[in-house]
């Protein structure tokens, strides 16, 4: 069950010269990327998570993960 609809995020598909914004019940505490904003929130355009296999979240990644100095 989602928890969110299709159409509930903040500007996921940010045009040019837009700054990045929240994405919607998304909460991330990886400090050192790229994406995290400082307040455990992405502002990446999307995200994508690994691998295609899993059977527990330990199994899985943010393979959307640059580190900060990085992008």
């Amino acid at each position: 069950m989602a928890m969110f609809g299709p159409n509930e995020y903040f500007n996921v598909e940010m045009g040019e010269g837009r700054p990045p914004q929240h994405i919607r019940g998304i909460v991330c505490d990886v400090k050192n990327c790229a994406y995290h904003d400082g307040d455990s929130f992405c502002t990446a355009r999307r995200i994508q998570v690994g691998p295609t296999v899993a059977n527990s979240s330990a199994e899985t990644v943010c393979a959307t993960f640059k580190p900060k100095n990085r992008i």
